[in-house]
Protein backbone atom coordinates (compact mmCIF):
# COMPACT_ATOMS: atom_id res chain seq x y z
CA UNK A 1 0.00 0.00 0.00
CA UNK A 2 1.42 3.54 -0.97
CA UNK A 3 2.08 5.55 1.99
CA UNK A 4 -0.73 8.01 0.25
CA UNK A 5 -3.25 5.82 0.66
CA UNK A 6 -2.39 4.99 4.43
CA UNK A 7 -2.89 9.41 4.75
CA UNK A 8 -5.42 9.99 2.64
CA UNK A 9 -8.88 11.46 4.07
CA UNK A 10 -11.54 8.46 3.78
CA UNK A 11 -14.88 9.39 2.57
CA UNK A 12 -17.52 9.06 4.85
CA UNK A 13 -18.92 5.65 3.12
CA UNK A 14 -16.03 4.10 3.58
CA UNK A 15 -15.20 5.08 7.26
CA UNK A 16 -18.50 3.98 7.98
CA UNK A 17 -18.41 0.60 6.28
CA UNK A 18 -15.15 0.37 8.26
CA UNK A 19 -16.57 1.20 11.72
CA UNK A 20 -19.76 -1.44 10.85
CA UNK A 21 -17.05 -4.18 9.74
CA UNK A 22 -15.15 -3.99 13.52
CA UNK A 23 -18.04 -7.04 13.85
CA UNK A 24 -18.55 -9.61 11.09
CA UNK A 25 -21.45 -8.91 9.03
CA UNK A 26 -22.70 -8.80 5.84
CA UNK A 27 -23.45 -6.72 2.99
CA UNK A 28 -26.65 -5.71 4.13
CA UNK A 29 -26.11 -6.23 7.95
CA UNK A 30 -23.65 -3.48 6.96
CA UNK A 31 -26.01 -0.71 5.16
CA UNK A 32 -29.05 -1.43 8.20
CA UNK A 33 -25.69 -0.65 10.89
CA UNK A 34 -25.14 2.29 8.71
CA UNK A 35 -28.41 3.66 8.27
CA UNK A 36 -28.94 3.14 12.34
CA UNK A 37 -25.42 4.73 13.13
CA UNK A 38 -26.20 7.52 11.18
CA UNK A 39 -30.26 7.72 12.01
CA UNK A 40 -31.03 7.64 8.63
CA UNK A 41 -28.74 10.43 7.42
CA UNK A 42 -26.38 8.12 5.25
CA UNK A 43 -27.82 5.48 3.44
CA UNK A 44 -26.06 3.25 1.03
CA UNK A 45 -27.36 1.56 -2.05
CA UNK A 46 -26.02 -1.97 -2.86
CA UNK A 47 -24.01 -0.93 -5.88
CA UNK A 48 -22.22 1.96 -3.80
CA UNK A 49 -21.56 -0.60 -0.88
CA UNK A 50 -20.02 -3.69 -2.98
CA UNK A 51 -18.16 -1.16 -5.20
CA UNK A 52 -16.23 0.14 -1.53
CA UNK A 53 -16.13 -3.62 -0.53
CA UNK A 54 -14.36 -4.52 -3.59
CA UNK A 55 -12.16 -1.36 -3.54
CA UNK A 56 -11.44 -2.19 0.92
CA UNK A 57 -10.92 -6.23 -0.35
CA UNK A 58 -8.14 -4.97 -3.12
CA UNK A 59 -6.54 -2.29 -0.79
CA UNK A 60 -6.54 -5.41 2.47
CA UNK A 61 -8.48 -3.01 4.46
CA UNK A 62 -10.60 -6.25 4.90
CA UNK A 63 -11.27 -9.45 4.56
CA UNK A 64 -13.97 -11.94 3.41
CA UNK A 65 -14.35 -14.74 5.71
CA UNK A 66 -17.11 -16.97 4.24
CA UNK A 67 -20.80 -17.85 4.97
CA UNK A 68 -22.64 -17.28 8.04
CA UNK A 69 -23.90 -20.26 9.69
CA UNK A 70 -28.09 -19.62 9.09
CA UNK A 71 -27.70 -18.08 5.16
CA UNK A 72 -25.20 -18.37 2.08
CA UNK A 73 -24.45 -14.60 2.35
CA UNK A 74 -20.71 -13.72 2.37
CA UNK A 75 -19.34 -11.98 5.93
CA UNK A 76 -16.63 -9.26 5.67
CA UNK A 77 -14.39 -7.93 8.71
CA UNK A 78 -11.81 -4.99 9.12
CA UNK A 79 -8.02 -6.09 9.35
CA UNK A 80 -5.44 -5.06 11.56
CA UNK A 81 -4.30 -2.93 8.37
CA UNK A 82 -7.87 -1.60 8.19
CA UNK A 83 -7.75 -1.34 11.93
CA UNK A 84 -5.02 0.85 11.41
CA UNK A 85 -6.52 3.44 8.98
CA UNK A 86 -9.18 3.47 10.32
CA UNK A 87 -7.77 4.49 13.83
CA UNK A 88 -4.90 7.17 11.30
CA UNK A 89 -8.58 8.42 10.68
CA UNK A 90 -10.07 9.25 14.55
CA UNK A 91 -7.55 10.81 14.87
CA UNK A 92 -7.24 12.75 12.20
CA UNK A 93 -10.89 13.70 12.19
CA UNK A 94 -10.37 14.18 15.98
CA UNK A 95 -7.86 17.27 15.01
CA UNK A 96 -10.09 18.65 12.58
CA UNK A 97 -13.04 19.23 15.04
CA UNK A 98 -10.15 20.40 18.04
CA UNK A 99 -9.39 23.06 15.32
CA UNK A 100 -13.24 23.42 14.48
CA UNK A 101 -14.08 23.93 18.19
CA UNK A 102 -10.75 26.28 19.01
CA UNK A 103 -11.51 28.70 16.16
CA UNK A 104 -15.15 28.72 17.25
CA UNK A 105 -14.51 29.71 20.44
CA UNK A 106 -11.96 32.25 19.34
CA UNK A 107 -8.93 30.33 20.82
CA UNK A 108 -5.90 31.30 18.63
CA UNK A 109 -7.67 33.86 17.03
CA UNK A 110 -4.99 36.82 18.42
CA UNK A 111 -5.26 39.39 15.28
Amino acid sequence: MSEKSEHSALTEGVYLILISLQVPRHGYAVMQNIEGLTAGRVILGAGTLYGAINSLLDKGWISAIGHDSTSRKKEYVITPMGKTVLHNEIKRLEALVKIGQEERLGVGNEN
